[in-house]
């Protein structure tokens, strides 16, 4: 029989759990929007589109640009997978690069909404897409503090130089 887990890690894990579950709902739901291009997301990204036209950048936020509602939309839909795939504990690093993903997808989109014209209430909801976003940002930074060992360790394995180069030759 397997060694019973500390409370405190049985609680950080169903903390873990309850966040991804609720983040990737947050980003599924968001996803038949941006994939069917709904009337609400041409109005965010058409916003974004002309301001981001006014210096210069026509297009970056158009159905083809490089941060058009379809490539954002992927985004947020191979973090949703990660963070659910990260559930399994033998795929518990997925959480964290999930979380990680999710991070800056959702940095973008408050900063989007801060920062342009897009405002907090582009689509008059009252603000909820916004407050969406930030309670997300803010799930998403707490998935990364809580999985920064697994993180680090991942890292430190990218980086770590590798003895596996061939042998001189004589």
């Amino acid at each position: 029989m397997p060694p019973q887990a500390a409370p405190s890690s049985r609680i950080k894990e169903a903390v873990i759990a309850a966040i991804s579950l609720a983040g990737s709902a947050i980003f599924l739901d968001s996803l038949r929007y941006k994939f069917t291009d709904h009337p609400k997301t041409q109005v965010i990204f058409g916003r974004l589109n002309d301001w981001a036209a006014s210096f210069g950048a026509d297009g970056l936020f158009a159905h083809h640009g490089l941060f058009s509602q379809y490539v954002i939309g992927s985004a947020e839909l191979v973090a949703a997978g990660l963070l659910l795939l990260g559930l399994v504990p033998a795929l518990r690093v997925l959480s964290g690069i999930g979380a990680a993903l999710a991070f800056a997808v959702m940095a973008g989109a408050v900063s989007f909404h801060l920062f342009t014209p897009l405002g907090i209430d582009p689509n008059n909801d009252g603000g909820g897409l916004f407050a969406a976003a930030v309670a997300w940002l803010i799930g998403s930074a707490l998935l990364v503090l809580l999985r920064r060992n697994e993180l680090l360790a991942l890292v430190a394995g990218i980086l770590r130089p590798r003895s596996n180069a061939p042998a001189p030759l004589r």
